[in-house]
């Protein structure tokens, strides 16, 4: 497999646009970081959304992803391109699941889920060596959202938040 890089052409096919984060994984350095980003931008509107709503649509946007990070990936020839950031979206979106929407917090969730997300500890690490395809670019990133998750939760409540 000869991967090749995207171009901003790429964004013209709607699949490829997501699967870019709106352009953010475009960044020539840190595209992870940056896809994380605009899943801060898509939670400030969907963290008001009632819990059961804000899951529903957090699985539907997970599923998507698994078809949107496959096929991307197989247009980019490769098992998964650092500009594929849909799945650091996704993850973000896991990682503020049961947090609350406010700037301290979505900041908290960030930082924890780019700390999973780079370093992949056990099993992040391993899912993502050995599950290949639209399933493997999406589930080491929600692991590292429930990773993430729950060390922020646990965080917040040691600090009486």
């Amino acid at each position: 497999m000869n991967p090749r890089d995207p171009t901003p052409a790429d964004l013209r096919q709607p699949v490829m646009l997501l699967a870019l984060g709106f352009g953010t994984g475009l960044a020539p350095k840190a595209p992870g970081t940056f896809g994380t980003l605009t899943g801060v931008a898509l939670f400030i509107p969907l963290g008001y959304l009632p819990g059961v709503a804000y899951l529903a649509t957090v699985a539907v946007l997970l599923v998507a992803g698994i078809t949107i990070c496959g096929a991307a990936a197989a247009r980019l020839d490769s098992h998964d391109h650092p500009a594929i950031v849909w799945d650091e979206v996704v993850g973000y979106l896991v990682t503020m699941l049961a947090l609350p929407h406010s700037w301290p917090w979505m900041a908290a969730g960030f930082v924890a889920f780019r700390f999973f997300d780079i370093l992949k500890p056990w099993p992040i690490g391993m899912l993502d060596r050995r599950v290949h395809g639209g399933l493997g670019i999406m589930l080491d990133d929600v692991v590292a959202g429930i990773f993430a998750l729950v060390v922020v939760y646990l965080g917040g409540a040691f600090l009486g938040l």
